[in-house]
């Protein structure tokens, strides 16, 4: 079933195919363009009982549903089958399905017959009555040989970073395989957005990757707004678009900054460690937290700029740019960073398409993959911006990816902010008053029962793409939540292939992944 990607769909009028053919008309699509957004076990209770009479012998929990996204079309394509314990494995036709695949049978139990590594995905499910293995602790992939040997790194690193496991299979400096092993962080959020919406359920958004805190809220509110037919006011849209900037801004400064620190390159590394924090003191200007909490809500925004408010953040955020510009520009103009940069952690634009790599890793791939072109959430003009690629897929390419994509976010914010401040005027908004109505809609307390919704929201790091099933009763019977990182771990192991193993803080930085947005 084809829809559009900002309406919700009938979870009746979805197909619901035998396992086959599932896999069949999953396979056509990625052949014809399509990508998977959304790949994961359907409860057994948001099936209608004609539905299940076709199974009727059947008690498997679960059945498989599947969303896929067409960028140039700005569609949507779903289908599902009937519950089932097993089924053929598509990851070696389709490989970025295999993380999707595990997942399900992690989560159900339902096999991917010849899935070529069936390993964890966040924790082992146990034996019947078995306590449940920690993470990573699970058979690993080996190289066998004389002259080679095995580092392992984590989880406990050397910084005040997350837990995450990496497991490299060496051939003296060379590195034959990375295997990265996750789920320390692993928190059951999803667990606990079932049965929802609850109204804690935006405050979960804010901790799901604690840097992304707009991006996963604005992800959720999208939801709900599509399942009850809300729309937005234009002040909202705005300020969303400005905290996702903003979110874009701070991340971007400091992951250059990281970059240079990691080559050697001290001025631009303490230069931008401050100037993030500038831009996260401008997204605090506007709701009073440096990481844009409590900024977004369903129906639209919790706070207001009047417009003094505007015009001080302006001459701030033009500041800012003056500084980070220059700091870069000290950066890129260095022979030793451009010859470190250069050639280091490749991935070629197909091992990009083949594992569904999204943001600014998939860019620097030359894939132009960005969801405020294939889906806005707005009709607010991109003011000249474009979709920023580079080629190679080095260490150079996703700084480069950053480096365009900090001036383009400087003008959205730039032009959002002047916007805002004449509709403030326009609406004759005396300076700390505003109307509520402007820039908040009100939420109906139920939602519609037996729905599908998708939101996908371009975080600094990537795609963000939410997912809602609703019950007969309008309840979350499903609500996934797929972080950039999900997609894009798989990218990081393949650029450290034939890679010197001294390159991997190096290359890590660069894709800067997020360990808790994948854990959940």
């Amino acid at each position: 079933m084809r829809f559009s990607y900002a309406s919700p769909a009938r979870l009746a009028d979805i197909p619901c195919l035998d396992a086959a053919s599932l896999r069949a008309a999953i396979l056509t699509q990625v052949a014809h363009g399509w990508r998977v957004l959304a790949f994961f076990g359907l409860p057994r209770a948001l099936y209608a009982q004609g539905e299940l009479a076709l199974v009727a012998g059947n008690t498997a929990a679960a059945g498989l549903c599947c969303v896929m996204a067409h960028d140039q079309r700005q569609e949507l394509w779903a289908s599902r089958c009937l519950p089932l314990e097993r089924y053929a494995s598509m990851s070696q036709e389709c490989p970025q399905l295999q993380r999707f695949e595990r997942e399900v049978c992690e989560a159900w139990g339902i096999v991917p017959e010849g899935h070529p590594w069936l390993k964890p995905v966040r924790y082992t499910t146990p034996a019947s009555g078995a306590e449940r293995p920690g993470p990573a602790q699970c058979d690993h992939y080996r190289v066998e040989g004389g002259q080679v040997h095995e580092v392992a790194v984590g989880p406990v690193h050397a910084g005040i970073i997350e837990p995450g496991h990496f497991r490299f299979q060496c051939y003296g400096e060379n590195v034959l395989n990375l295997e990265i092993s996750l789920g320390f962080q692993h928190r059951g959020v999803e667990k606990m957005l079932a049965g929802g919406p609850h109204l804690r359920d935006a405050a979960l958004m804010e901790c799901v990757a604690g840097d992304t805190s707009v991006g996963h809220c604005t992800a959720y509110s999208v939801v709900l707004e599509r399942l009850a037919g809300v729309s937005v006011p234009l002040r909202a849209q705005l300020l969303r678009r400005m905290g996702l900037e903003f979110e874009r801004l701070a991340n971007h400064t400091g992951d250059l900054g990281a970059i240079a620190g990691d080559t050697g390159f001290l001025p631009t590394s303490s230069w931008n460690g401050r100037i993030r924090g500038d831009f996260l003191n401008m997204t605090a200007e506007i709701c009073g937290n440096r990481f844009g909490r409590v900024l977004v809500c369903p129906g639209g925004v919790n706070w207001d700029l009047d417009p003094a408010a505007c015009r001080g953040l302006l001459d701030r955020l033009r500041a800012g740019w003056r500084d980070v510009k220059g700091a870069v520009d000290v950066m890129f103009a260095s022979p030793s960073v451009l010859d470190r940069l250069t050639g280091t952690g490749c991935v070629s634009l197909r091992t990009a398409e083949d594992f569904g790599m999204v943001g600014v890793a998939a860019r620097a791939c030359g894939l132009p993959r960005d969801a405020r072109r294939h889906a806005p959430l707005s009709r607010l003009p991109l003011e000249d911006t474009d979709i920023r690629i580079a080629q190679g897929g080095d260490v150079l390419g996703r700084a480069t990816v950053r480096r365009l994509e900090v001036a383009d976010s400087v003008r959205l914010v730039e032009a959002d902010l002047q916007h805002l401040a004449r509709l403030g005027e326009e609406e004759k908004l005396r300076e700390g008053e505003s109307d509520t109505a402007l820039w908040r809609a009100p939420m109906p307390d139920t939602l519609p029962g037996g729905m599908l919704a998708v939101a996908q929201v371009e975080g600094w790091r990537g795609e963000l793409c939410h997912v809602a099933v609703t019950d007969a009763e309008g309840r979350f019977g499903v609500y996934k939540i797929y972080d950039p990182s999900w997609h894009n771990w798989s990218g990081l192991e393949m650029a450290l292939r034939g890679e010197q193993i001294s390159d991997f803080p190096l290359c890590n930085k660069s894709f800067n992944l997020s360990y808790c947005g994948h854990d959940l």
